[in-house]
């Protein structure tokens, strides 16, 4: 048995070009390092990864189900997240035991047909993720700067030279700007949260799952629209990929060691994330349910009625810069997860800004379209039907990723043990029959 799960099969000499070559293996990790500068060295790629927990598809979801819902959906938030810790953890697994991301091993062992349908629908994820990220950064210029939200929509597009000018500078500072902006928006909602004084018993209580979000039809959707705002289906791409830009040592201690270093990574950032989703989930039912305003799922009447409804005058200020936050954040890992994607199933290599300018146009067009003809209330609507895409496209993403980590012919040492794998299952049948059930609603309720 190979000890270092590197039994894929290059198929020519293109095949062995790593995942993200510009960046590959560019982190120094020491034998000689400690503990702690061995943390700290890999910490990053799990924050990168956060950042797509908590794009602007996210509030509109979790809005949504605050306001009508109060705090029973906080369990499928703090589901979720735990599916996200394990399949991410799995994601960062399969790089580092075989130095092959997610997207090249699907076109290592698949047929070409099944490898570009998977390609496919990974793209639609990614422009769907790209499609709350316009939607949310020009709704956010327009709260700030009062700029026209069509305006805002087209102006996203030149977002794509922060992008260049960042991996110029090198993967650490790319990072560096991430958690960055990931501490704006954890403190700007500790703040929501002390401004809306929450119940905590009732915070608890909606820790809980209850049947009422399989029973009732419009909090599944809502759910779903969670369930894909949060696990992310690119986010497997773009794990697998860039831990693979920390240079551990190719042997079986030194990938023991970084998978259990990147497990710590995985688990602290999405935990972060889980914090500051479930913290506008309770703002929005403390704020609004709580006073009977059931219907807030628009992020805009939202940013209205805080300040007012909190009489805190900075309330609403503070929820903005968070969103602008979130959706540049969003921006920066976009770009890398669509250039991992396309390189590792097409072996085509573009330049990163010319990647970000195509899957950012494709979001722009049905963003103006809407925009245009429906306004606001339109916007709202795209938004969330984009994360319940998301969703119903995981699976596609999640099973491939649960096959080869579970398979020790190709992991070697490093194949899930059973209680992983259980678990690995577990989730994705969840994520599988939740997604039935929604087709099935969709089709019984079609006013939802």
């Amino acid at each position: 048995m190979k000890t270092e799960g590197n039994s894929f099969p290059p198929k020519d000499s293109r095949s062995k070009i790593p995942s993200l070559p510009e960046s590959y293996r560019t982190i120094p990790v020491p034998k000689s390092y400690s503990f702690w500068r061995k943390l700290l060295a890999f910490s990053g790629p799990g924050y990168l990864v956060a950042v797509g927990y908590m794009d602007p598809g996210n509030w509109a979801t979790d809005l949504a189900g605050g306001s009508a819902y109060g705090y029973t959906l906080l369990s499928v938030v703090a589901i979720s997240s735990l599916m996200a810790i394990l399949l991410q953890t799995l994601s960062a697994r399969l790089g580092i035991a075989t130095g092959r991301d997610l997207a090249q091993a699907c076109r290592d062992h698949y047929p070409r047909p099944v490898a570009i349908s998977l390609w496919v629908l990974c793209e639609i994820a990614i422009c769907a993720c790209d499609l709350a990220e316009v939607i949310g950064s020009a709704v956010a210029l327009n709260l700030l700067f009062k700029i026209p939200l069509l305006v805002g929509v087209i102006f996203t597009a030149l977002d794509v030279l922060v992008v260049m000018l960042l991996q110029k500078r090198g993967f650490r500072y790319l990072e560096a700007i991430v958690i960055a902006l990931i501490a704006l928006i954890g403190v700007s909602f500790l703040l929501e949260v002390i401004f809306s004084r929450p119940d905590v018993a009732e915070v608890v209580k909606g820790l809980i799952p209850s049947p009422q979000v399989i029973t009732n039809p419009g909090m599944l959707f809502i759910a779903i629209g969670i369930l894909g705002a949060t696990v992310m289906p690119h986010n497997l791409y773009l794990h697998s990929s860039i831990i693979q830009t920390r240079k551990y040592e190719q042997n079986a201690e030194g990938k023991h060691e970084a998978i259990r270093f990147a497990t710590i990574d995985t688990t602290v950032a999405l935990s972060l994330a889980f914090f500051i989703n479930a913290a506008i989930l309770i703002v929005s039912a403390a704020t609004f349910y709580t006073r009977g305003q059931h219907d807030v799922a628009e992020i805009q009447d939202a940013y209205k009625l805080l300040s007012p409804t909190l009489g805190v005058g900075m309330a609403s200020t503070v929820f903005a810069l968070a969103l602008l936050a979130s959706g540049q954040n969003s921006t920066l890992t976009g770009t890398l997860a669509g250039q991992i994607v396309m390189e590792g199933f097409l072996q085509l290599r573009l330049r990163p800004w010319l990647r970000r300018l195509i899957t950012r146009l494709i979001a722009i067009v049905p963003a103006v379209i809407v925009t245009w003809l429906y306004g606001n209330s339109g916007v709202a609507k795209l938004l969330i039907f984009s994360q319940v895409v998301l969703s119903v496209q995981l699976s596609f993403a999640v099973v491939p990723l649960v096959l080869f980590t579970s398979n020790r012919k190709l992991m070697g040492e490093f194949a899930n043990p059973a209680w992983l794998k259980i678990l690995a299952w577990l989730a994705a049948l969840v994520i599988a029959g939740l997604n039935a059930t929604l087709l099935y609603y969709t089709f019984r309720h079609p006013s939802l």
